[in-house]
């Protein structure tokens, strides 16, 4: 009994760290993240993005290539454009960079992203991928307003360009003796190849991607969530269609 008690005490003391982790790395305001789980023509751009620049560190162990048809990609297609390195398509989406490499490169293995959009919610990746601002105080020369000090460098700066972040040091609304660093936005230092709208838009569509992809099934699920409210819609007007009718002659 006394183990089974510590056990708990561990538990509650790990769930409340975590928590305490979770609090302190939600600080930033999130932007809501386009609603485009729906949409084949997002979710194959989502993939493309995928594919090119997250797959080169981080897996998807739970995904198979040949799972993109379900959003509307040929095989052919799946064979020309998103199959670099010889693997087949009926392969798992999984990282040729070694557990070694990747500590001595980042500090540890990248995770694994196949669940990621339910783990960390949508809104939060959504702002995660468009706030990386250039900190030559980094290892990596990057920094991240959504997720401070982060050991991952912003593989997608191309497309965003280079940018800073501006902040200001203000009075502490809860002690006056006292300053707070406050982000005040960002200074772009270099054009990317995509506009910010483009980019915002590429996030979004990647977002989404990220979000199909940890339940594949989720849009034939609602479909068929559909016709089952359907179904017992209809079936519970008859039940109580039925039901009246037998016992309207019982007294």
């Amino acid at each position: 009994m006394k183990k089974l008690l510590l056990k708990l005490l561990g538990s509650l003391a790990l769930v409340a760290a975590m928590s305490s982790v979770q609090a302190a790395g939600g600080a930033a305001p999130l932007d809501s993240a386009p609603k485009r789980v729906h949409n084949e023509a997002a979710l194959q751009n989502g993939a493309k993005l995928f594919v090119n620049y997250c797959l080169n560190c981080h897996g998807a162990v739970s995904m198979r290539y040949n799972r993109l048809r379900d959003i509307g990609l040929t095989d052919e297609q799946i064979k020309q454009n998103l199959l670099f390195s010889g693997e087949k398509i009926g392969d798992l989406m999984k990282v040729s960079v070694s557990p070694k490499d990747a500590k001595a490169w980042f500090g540890a293995m990248p995770p694994d992203l196949s669940v990621i959009a339910r783990s960390r919610g949508v809104d939060y990746l959504y702002t995660y991928l468009r706030t990386f601002y250039k900190d030559d105080t980094k290892a990596t020369g990057w920094n991240n307003i959504a997720f401070p000090n982060v050991g991952m460098p912003h593989v997608l700066w191309e497309l965003q360009g280079v940018r800073t972040a501006k902040y200001v040091d203000e009075k502490d609304p809860h002690d006056a003796t006292k300053t707070v660093h406050v982000f005040k936005g960002f200074e772009q230092v270099t054009p990317g190849k995509l506009k910010p709208q483009e980019f915002d838009d590429a996030m979004g569509d990647l977002v989404a991607y990220l979000q199909w992809m940890g339940e594949p099934a989720q849009l034939d699920r609602k479909r068929l969530g559909v016709w089952v409210l359907m179904f017992l819609a209809v079936f519970t007007v008859l039940a109580w269609g039925l039901n009246k009718s037998y016992w309207k002659d019982i007294h």
